[in-house]
């Protein structure tokens, strides 16, 4: 029966793009286990274009190795989570000063994942400990926020940490879903990960990891690229590699716009 799944999952996988096939996965393994997670998506690139308003990808995945009493017993479980570009962000607090709203106060974080969509079999809470969450970076409140530079004595910071996660998660770019991933047949899995409207584009990562009664057993990754198409990318590139020409035409442009503008509403 296992031989059977897996040879299923083996076929699935063949049937994606070559692309696909090829991605150079990272893997980390717990050896304390012999059970072994694969995922495949149907393409290593996504193109956005100025009408894309959010999308959701599929993600397959096999367990090989599985124990089909532990799992119908529901003693696997996973997560399976699309992040986005690492970049640094800053975040600022607003003061009134004499009538007026000013930036007082900012803290830099280190790089986090850009966009964070996740999705799992259940709670995380009921996958493993919050340690253990926290060390691999699995749950939106368990992604490292780590300052970096000045910021004053410290006090402010648990502050600006809930901030930036508010901040992330009510433009849509973290998102989860924490039933997402289904178990379709003895060790074939599906999910599903949200793609925002807003998604960062750039390299981004497609990662499984497997939990066997509360304990870690693997961590597989897979790049996936979201680039934009048409117009939006040739703007993209044109403003990153030539920023004073870019500069210089937007002026132009809205020099142009606005004289057009008060010739054609202008009042004999």
């Amino acid at each position: 029966m296992r031989a059977a799944a897996f040879s299923l999952a083996a076929l699935l996988f063949l049937s994606l793009p070559v692309s696909a096939q090829l991605a150079d996965p990272t893997i980390t393994i717990n050896e304390k286990f012999s059970e072994r997670i694969d995922i495949g998506i149907s393409t290593n690139e996504i193109a956005i274009s100025s009408d894309f308003s959010g999308a959701d990808i599929t993600v397959f995945g096999a367990i090989d190795g599985v124990d089909e009493l532990l799992l119908a017993t529901f003693a696997y479980d996973i997560v399976v989570s699309l992040e986005g570009p690492r970049q640094s962000t800053t975040v600022r607090r607003k003061e009134r000063v004499a009538g007026i709203w000013i930036n007082r106060h900012s803290i830099r974080f280190e790089p986090i994942p850009a966009s964070y969509s996740m999705s799992s079999t259940r709670p995380l809470d009921g996958i493993a400990t919050t340690m253990e969450l926290a060390s691999r970076d699995i749950g939106i409140n368990n992604i490292r926020l780590v300052p970096t530079g000045g910021f004053g004595d410290g006090s402010r910071v648990s502050d600006f940490r809930e901030a930036l996660r508010r901040i992330k998660q009510t433009s849509g770019l973290y998102q989860r879903d924490p039933t997402g991933v289904r178990f379709i047949s003895k060790s074939l899995f599906r999910a599903s990960v949200r793609l925002p409207a807003n998604i960062p584009v750039g390299q981004h990562t497609v990662r499984a990891v497997l939990y066997k009664n509360n304990q870690f057993v693997m961590e597989r990754e897979i790049p996936l690229r979201v680039v934009k198409t048409g117009l939006e990318q040739f703007i993209f590139n044109f403003a990153h590699a030539y920023g004073l020409a870019y500069g210089v035409f937007a002026v132009f442009l809205a020099g142009v716009t606005g004289w057009l503008s008060s010739v054609i509403f202008r009042k004999d």
